[in-house]
């Protein structure tokens, strides 16, 4: 059995964190392919690492000094290392990072590297594989995801690989420079790396057990959904339900490989399976309720429309016209 498994960043925010998965991915053997995003927030006030690069690139591509900015990241790193214990030293990969920078390496690049840094302590503590996104993942000259070239060299790279660690959120042009998916965009690259080796299971582990039918922050306790369908999901995730990146179902949607998001700091508990179809019969008859501001619903009406050629272009015409999705 093969799975693979992706962490986000409130799960590998710290050492103590980074310890807490590797006894997870230890625990099931089948776990043998590890999808980490940057470290996240450690405390309520906290700075994401990846909101860190990106400042600290700013900086840098506005002709200031940015070393100081880019210190204190490597110290974020650092104690990662120390309280994990490990005999690693991120200097090279930080030398690289700064000449990088003041060569206006691109955003992109600069938001990358916190998945990149992060997979190697994850491969150094596991003892597995370190496997560069973006010697796997490809996009195209205009930005777009390239699926058939990425499937074909990741599966090929994989197939012999027992156990590897792949970054999330990023990828390679075919220029060479390094190209991310929108926020979030790790679960994206578990997806496509369960698909490519064909996983049994693409487990996606948050701080949350699973989806709940309803968004917490308004209806208090509100139940764990246990099994949805991936249509359910794309469209509580459109309306904003954001546990999962609302792109990370369409891969293993079409190899229907089901989707298990688990609760980093309560394994224990089930979480949501995500799959195909189902052929049991609901709980409920409503699976889940999302909401999402800036949105709206146009009704219109008009005598004879039935009986009027184009009709429809031209509405369409002018949401396009005023740039409405």
């Amino acid at each position: 059995m093969k799975k693979v498994v992706k962490f986000g960043g409130s799960s590998l925010a710290n050492a103590e964190q980074f310890q807490k998965v590797a006894d997870i991915i230890r625990a099931d053997e089948a776990r043998r392919y590890v999808i980490p995003s940057a470290p996240g927030k450690r405390f309520s006030s906290d700075i994401k690492v990846t909101d860190m690069l990106y400042e600290c690139y700013d900086i840098a591509e506005s002709g200031k000094k940015f070393t100081a900015k880019l210190d204190k990241i490597k110290e974020r790193y650092n104690e990662i290392i120390k309280g994990l214990g490990l005999e690693l030293s991120l200097d090279d990969e930080f030398q690289v990072i700064h000449e990088n920078f003041e060569k206006k390496a691109g955003s992109n690049y600069a938001a990358s590297r916190g998945e990149y840094l992060n997979g190697i302590i994850m491969a150094n503590y596991l003892g597995y594989e370190f496997v560069d996104a973006a010697e796997v993942i490809f996009f195209d000259e205009n930005g777009n995801f390239d699926e058939v070239k990425t499937d074909k060299k990741l599966a090929d790279r994989l197939k012999d690989t027992e156990k590897a660690v792949v970054p999330g959120f990023y990828g390679a042009k075919p220029d060479g420079s390094v190209k991310t998916f929108s926020r979030g965009g790790s679960d994206v690259t578990g997806s496509i790396v369960a698909k490519a080796i064909q996983a049994d299971l693409y487990e996606n582990w948050t701080d949350v057990s699973g989806f709940l039918v309803t968004d917490p922050r308004i209806i208090e306790n509100p139940e764990v959904i246990e099994t949805i369908t991936y249509r359910e999901l794309r469209e509580l995730a459109y309306m904003g339900a954001t546990v999962l990146h609302e792109d990370a179902i369409f891969p293993v949607r079409k190899a229907e490989i089901p989707i298990n998001i688990k609760n980093t700091n309560a394994p224990q508990e089930k979480g949501t399976l995500i799959v195909a179809h189902t052929c049991h019969k609901p709980k409920y008859t409503i699976t889940g309720i999302a909401g999402k501001k800036g949105f709206a619903a146009i009704n219109i009406e008009k005598d004879m429309m039935n009986a009027e050629i184009g009709f429809g272009r031209k509405v369409l015409g002018i949401f396009e016209e005023n740039d409405i999705s």
